[in-house]
Formats: C-alpha cells, structure tokens, sequence
C-alpha cells in the first residue's frame, strides 16, 4: 500500500501537462549554456514574462530558489543585530530561524482565535508595531498554518501605518488570480515586498522557484538578488508552461475550495473537533488532545501520513493538506472511522 501524504502542504493533483511536455522534451542546450537573458536587458525570460504579467518594471521582479529562499533574503539584506523581525504569533517556524541566524530580535504580534477562523488583531498589531518600531514586519496571507487572510482593508490600513519599516508580504499559498492587487500595491508602497512561489498551487515544489515584487525603495535588495550568470533556464521554461496554463489551475483551486468545504461540513460533526475555514490548501482543525498519539498510529496504519502539531500555541491540533478529491474523501472516511470506533 502506497502512502498518502497529506502532510507537506504539497499539490498532489501535479503541474499542468504544459509543464511535463518542458521537462521531458528539454534541449541539450539547456543543460550546458548560461542564459544569454541579459543581452535583452533583463534577468531571465521568467522574470520578464512576470514583469508583463503584473506590469511592475522587469527589475523590480526578483527570483529565488522557492519563497524560503527570497524570505531568508530580504532578513540577510534588511536585518542585523539586534534588529526587529515582527511575525504572527501561529507562523511558519522558518520565520524565527532566518532572524536568528543573523541574530535578529523576533516580535509576535497576535493571531485570534474566532468561531470559525483565525484573524488578524490589527489594533494590537499597530499597537506592538508603536512600541516596538521593528525593521521589517511578516503578514502572511494566508497564513500557514492557520490558513486565514488578510482582508484588502486590513492590508491597506496596515501598510498605510508600518511605511517606516520593510513589509514582506508572504502570499506562498495564495490560489487565486489577484495580479492587479498585487501591481498596485508595491506601486503604492514602496517598502513592500509580495513573494509568491510557484510550489503550491503550481505543483511545482520539486523544481524550487519563486518570486517577490518589489517597491522602488528596495534597489539594494533587488542588487543583492540579481545573479550575474542568469537562473534555471529549464526551471524558467516549466514556470512559464505552468502560467500559460490557467484553466487547469482554476481547476484546481475550484477543487480545493469544494474540499476545504467538505472537511468544514464533515470533520465538525465529529465530538469535540473544531475546523477553521482556510484560503489555503490545507486546513487547521483542533481536535481533543488525547485522541492525537492513537489517531496518529491508525492513520498510518492505514497509509494516509497529516500533520500532528506539537507548537506552543497549537498543540492539540493537526493540519491536513488537501490531496486530491479521492485522497481528501478517504482521509475524511478514516478519521470518521477512528473517532466512532474509539467512541464505542
């Protein structure tokens, strides 16, 4: 029996066939020459494609070896000692990491628990923002791994009040089309950072690449990013295929979205379980504490690997990334199976 795994925040659906038509008919040249890009004035065909794409100047369009690589960039660019990283307070762990390598000083600002969601506390994060004046401040939307955004109102207000610091907007799991958002606002802006990354909703996390636009403000960073002898020319090729093919990730995330509803409909049923709505692909669900070493050891047992939390603010919880429809609805089937048994 071969395992699932709904774990890793992974598109197991995989790319567009656009995608594995580049990977399996590269050229040779591809293999054994640098990208000549630089002769057309710009980084690479990808960031330029990105540049028409969102209509922001080609230099201000910055690629990394996946959204973890762009992030620990703009820390080692924009934080040193003692400086302030401000983070939510239920975040990636790679957050802190990047800011104590460079002996950063990481701020939690809070995330609320609501009846059915996570949210932003903004008055608090403006408050701490205040006191604190940090250096560079994270708002990730969503946000892993409680799978709330940040509303368009919100976003702005705070991006009206934090100009004095760097913003990185983290959109790593963001599944729909929001270009236009995203040009004006690092228009309007000029500290603010949006890094996307082609890993989730692309189904390309193997070939590791993503990438941030940038607010005028930041040449040095964008300097500090550029690579003289151009990027992953097959890499490049796969992303392109994977943005000239939207109507199999509209899909996509049309599917996702009708099984975050199914797993909001069909595991809150279940006695003493509590699933919060998500914008991403993956979903949080509070579950009582007891049940999680014996849950754990059944599901995989029966071949279906989620994520058991064990943080300080979420440990009596666990994360299920979405799989595709039969992988979703048999992990549902599994857990419901689990908790009737145990309740007998």
């Amino acid at each position: 029996m071969e395992n699932i795994y709904l774990d890793r925040n992974e598109n197991n659906y995989g790319p567009a066939p656009a995608c594995i038509e580049i990977a399996r008919n590269a050229s040779a040249d591809l293999f054994y020459q640098y990208s000549t890009d630089y002769k057309k004035g710009i980084k690479s065909i990808l960031s330029g494609r990105l540049s028409n794409e969102f209509n922001v100047p080609e230099k201000r369009v910055l690629l990394g070896y996946g959204a973890e690589d762009l992030l620990k960039q703009v820390v080692q660019c924009h934080l040193h000692n003692n400086k302030k990283l401000m983070i939510p307070s239920h975040s990636w762990w790679y957050y802190k990491e990047i800011a104590n390598e460079v002996s950063g000083i990481n701020i939690e600002y809070p995330l609320i628990e609501g009846d059915d969601s996570y949210y932003y506390d903004i008055e608090k994060l403006l408050e701490i923002y205040d006191r604190e004046n940090p250096d560079i401040v994270f708002v990730s939307s969503p946000n892993n791994p409680t799978g709330n955004s940040i509303s368009s109102n919100d976003l702005v207000k705070v991006l009206d009040k934090l100009k004095n610091s760097v913003v990185v907007l983290d959109e790593a799991y963001w599944l729909s089309n929001n270009n236009e958002q995203a040009a004006n606002l690092v228009s309007t802006y000029p500290n603010l950072i949006i890094i996307r990354t082609f890993s989730k909703l692309y189904a390309l996390a193997g070939i590791r690449i993503g990438y941030a636009l940038v607010g005028e403000n930041l040449s040095l960073l964008a300097k500090i990013s550029n690579r003289y002898l151009g990027y992953n020319r097959i890499s490049q090729k796969i992303a392109i295929a994977a943005l000239d093919s939207p109507e199999y990730y509209v899909d996509i995330a049309y599917k996702m979205k009708s099984d975050r509803e199914l797993y909001f409909n069909e595991l809150n049923r279940l006695p003493g379980f509590k699933v919060y709505k998500s914008d991403a692909n993956f979903v949080l669900v509070k579950v009582p504490k007891e049940i999680m070493p014996p849950m754990n050891n059944f599901l995989k047992e029966m071949g279906v690997i989620i994520k058991f939390m064990n943080e300080k603010l979420l440990n009596s919880h666990i994360r299920i990334s979405l799989g595709t429809q039969e992988q979703n609805k048999k992990a549902i089937e599994l857990i419901k199976k689990f908790v009737e048994q145990n309740n007998n």
